[in-house]
């Protein structure tokens, strides 16, 4: 059989390889990911604007490389992935220091400190593109600043540094220096999302540093007392134990305003939903319901912004998992999908009971169920709306109506058949939350003159003891989000309240 050597044109395929769909923060948490794997403790990130000739760079304090370790390390697929990594290796591929940087810039300089010597080498994409074959020429001749570039690499021992140039990815026509700051912002935020298992404690196992400010870790889980969260699971598969965690993060009535907005994430409430998939504690998808669902994929809906999953693989699950070459999506293999199904399925209902309770408490089958004023009908023709006669306010009023019951009962149908559902929804999905009720932005004395009238009806009408009344009232909507009003009633209620 005859054969033919058919490499690949090393500036055709460079070019089409910078269109993986890296992100600049993606790009950047892949270079941290060899930092990590060459146990540096700090990594230290500079954006320097010069407008077409801006550049940034990463400096790492790690073991470094020798000249060998180097050229590995510059060549693309020096490495198979199906090899066995080092069980704190976050790469695979052996391409994420290139495609990474390519994405980015046209010029990758890597320098790197050991043993008390530097070694630098260079990719010029340009250089490359003005070739006559289709060689791949790895630059030894660093550029002409480049004394001044690697002088950071003084400060350590040992360590290595890598510089983006020729940023023609991100600094195009129009892109502004304000426009250079706004992507540090979302830089940060993606760095504190994907290593804040690094990043926490009092000592963490990393610094990260951008423009000499630290990177504050950011947990998508909130710890938080009114945070539920359910025992932590293992499911056994062929590539190791598969840890899982569910959470419902609190509704936005129980944060104060700057938790809250801390707390929505990168990519906001909504976009921050389903699974967190981990390997080696750093993060791979921030939020996705990973094409799971019933009959079709679940979408991501503000009913269930509340819920947050945590998922950890093992290093050897990359190919069971479908992991891609940016770290960024990841399938579940079949034998997990039913008990990770069910999960989602059971905390998508609790997140969703939150949001529509505004964390309120609410429990089925027992003496403690939440008494609520509306209740839900399903039939074959949809979903209505109805109000509850048996809630004490509206039963009370019925028993006392006399003549003017029928009146009563007329208007209750008319609220109900003009309950302005689509209004409702349409403001909800516009204002990214639920419309206020419940007296959420009324004084205290507007809720007890309420409370008092039901009260003194229950008292002093119903003769029903007061502890008696007071219980039921902590059981009714909404007086349930209101307990110390509700204690404070006194035992003998006067004409005045």
């Amino acid at each position: 059989m005859y054969s033919r050597h058919a490499p690949p044109r090393a500036s055709a395929m460079l070019e089409a390889l910078r269109g993986l769909g890296y992100t600049t923060a993606g790009a950047l948490a892949d270079i941290i990911d060899n930092s990590i794997a060459a146990f540096a403790s700090t990594v230290d990130i500079h954006f320097r604007w010069d407008s077409q000739v801006s550049s940034i760079s990463i400096l790492d304090n790690g073991s470094g490389m020798d000249a060998l370790e180097l050229d590995r390390a510059m060549r693309l697929g020096e490495r198979s992935p199906l090899e066995d990594r080092e069980s704190h290796d976050l790469g695979r591929f052996g391409f994420g220091l290139k495609t990474a940087s390519f994405s980015q810039c046209r010029r990758l300089t890597v320098a790197s400190r050991k043993n008390d010597a530097t070694n630098c080498l260079r990719w010029d994409l340009d250089v490359l593109a003005s070739s006559n074959d289709d060689g791949w020429y790895l630059l030894e001749v660093p550029a002409k600043s480049f004394e001044k570039i690697l002088r950071p690499l003084e400060s350590v021992k040992s360590g290595t540094l890598v510089i983006w140039e020729a940023l023609d990815r991100l600094v195009t026509p129009g892109f502004t220096q304000q426009d250079f700051l706004d992507l540090m912002d979302r830089v940060e935020q993606h760095l504190a999302m994907v290593f804040h298992r690094y990043l926490e404690g009092s000592h963490p196992r990393l610094r990260i540093l951008l423009n000499d400010r630290p990177v504050a870790p950011w947990d998508p889980f909130l710890p938080n007392p009114a945070t539920w969260s359910s025992p932590i699971e293992s499911l056994a598969t062929s590539c190791g134990n598969v840890v899982v965690q569910c959470h419902v993060l609190p509704h936005k009535d129980h944060l104060e305003s700057q938790e809250y907005q801390r707390a929505a994430g990168p990519e906001g409430w909504t976009g921050q939903q389903g699974f967190y998939v981990y390997r080696n504690e750093r993060l791979l998808v921030a939020g996705s319901w990973l094409g799971l669902g019933h009959g079709r994929s679940w979408t991501k809906e503000e009913a269930h912004r509340l819920a947050r999953i945590r998922l950890d693989i093992t290093n050897s699950a990359d190919s069971e998992w479908k992991l891609d070459i940016r770290k960024s999506t990841a399938r579940p293999p079949l034998a997990l999908r039913p008990r990770l199904t069910k999960l989602a399925e059971d905390t998508r209902k609790r997140a969703r009971r939150v949001f529509a309770h505004r964390g309120s408490a609410v429990t089925f089958g027992s003496s403690d169920t939440l008494v609520q004023a509306w209740r839900t009908e399903h039939s074959p023709a949809g979903i209505r709306y109805r109000i509850d006669e048996e809630h004490p306010v509206i039963k009370t009023v019925l028993e006392d109506a006399g003549s003017m019951r029928p009146q009563i009962h007329a208007m209750l149908r008319v609220i109900e058949e003009t309950v302005p559902v689509q209004r409702i929804w349409l403001d909800t999905t516009e204002e990214k939350e639920v419309p206020r009720i419940d007296f959420s932005c009324d004084p205290s004395t507007e809720v007890l003159k309420v409370l008092g009238v039901i009260f003194r009806n229950m008292v002093i009408k119903k003769g029903m003891d007061p502890s008696l009344a007071r219980a039921q009232l902590l059981r009714t909507e909404p007086f349930n989000n209101y307990c110390d009003l509700v204690m404070s009633l006194p035992d003998e209620p006067d004409d005045r309240m």
